[in-house]
């Protein structure tokens, strides 16, 4: 059951004064995209057309440049409460997305749980073991609920990834993204999403860990409609070759623990080194979701200049702050919309 004593609720109380809500500066008329996300629901990148997932780059870009460098206060949230269930523990997920806990709460039932908090709050994000429970939570509730991770998705994640690449690179098209490790929901989220903006992708996985295969062809779909180029092997060097970003995440996911020892011997020499960074293109960079174990990654690429991964995590921040606001708010982006 979903709603249980292992489920951490809480809620995120985002407050301020009257006087603070009049401390903002006028940008003149708002830029315009024909993208309007107010009220859906975020349970996979899926879902989002090219357009809105770069609306909601977009708008963590113009939130990251208005408040952490232009020292801007934007009291967007202001009144506005989310509901936090963590049935998976979480560190980046919820020190993102939580300001304030105000008080904890325990349903004794799904539908039961979901109708108090939608009367409660403004919006639910869960950390659940199986995305079927979330997909009954948006069946089931009347405000926007979304995905902190799943089993099959992490699309929170994925938002932060790419705005770390759009940031470094100065746009994402054309850009190939190298997966060597697990075919988990990380992956997943990078499959249902990469081409749409125009990524190639090469996954490299071991044999008896390769990603769903429904998600899979969904993937090549997608690879065929927006015209990028894909690629599944067993072998971490040739998904290497020519890659402008190196990606991995955990071997053992939570609730894998028990397969430690398998999963161990089965991902022997898909570390990610220096031996495998040479064969990407010479602009290569790493990303990890973190925490990382060093079997996944050599030392000498996690604290590289190549690595990305702390603002990867930054970024996780800014690209969840989007989510909220897009599906809480009519606040539109006032910068200058990025290359993508």
């Amino acid at each position: 059951m979903l709603f249980n004593m292992r489920s951490f609720v809480s809620i995120a109380k985002l407050t301020g004064t009257r006087k603070q809500l009049l401390r903002q500066f006028w940008y003149g008329s708002p830029a315009q995209m024909n993208v309007h996300l107010k009220g859906q629901d975020l349970l996979t990148l899926q879902n989002y057309t090219a357009d809105e997932l770069k609306y909601l780059l977009w708008m963590a870009s113009d939130l990251k440049q208005r408040i952490k460098y232009k020292g801007e206060y934007l009291p967007l949230m202001q009144g506005k409460s989310l509901a936090m269930i963590f049935e998976k523990r979480s560190t980046r997920t919820r020190l993102s997305a939580e300001t304030e806990i105000c008080s904890g709460l325990a349903a004794p039932s799904l539908l039961h749980g979901l109708r108090v908090l939608s009367s409660m709050t403004n919006a639910i994000l869960a950390r659940v073991y199986k995305h079927n429970d979330l997909d009954l939570m948006a069946k089931e509730s009347t405000i926007p609920i979304i995905n902190g991770l799943s089993d099959l998705y992490h699309p929170l994640q994925i938002l932060a990834d790419y705005l770390t690449l759009q940031e470094h690179y100065g746009g994402l098209k054309g850009l190939t993204i190298t997966w060597i490790g697990d075919g988990n929901n990380v992956l997943h989220s990078i499959m249902t999403s990469a081409a749409k903006l125009g990524m190639h992708l090469r996954i490299a996985t071991p044999k008896g860990f390769e990603p769903d295969q429904g998600i899979t062809k969904i993937t090549e779909q997608y690879s065929e409609e927006y015209g990028t180029k894909l690629l599944l092997t067993t072998d971490p060097l040739e998904a290497a070759d020519s890659a402008n970003v190196l990606v991995t995440d955990t071997w053992i996911s939570m609730g894998q623990e028990e397969e430690k020892k398998e999963r161990l011997k089965a991902f022997q020499g898909y570390q990610i080194t220096m031996q495998i960074a040479k064969s990407a293109a010479s602009n290569w960079t790493f990303l990890h979701c973190l925490p990382r174990k060093p079997e996944e990654v050599h030392d000498e690429v996690f604290y590289s200049p190549q690595s990305l991964v702390f603002q990867e995590a930054e970024n996780r921040k800014w690209t969840i702050m989007a989510v909220m606001v897009s599906l809480l708010t009519d606040y539109s982006p006032q910068l200058q919309k990025p290359a993508f």
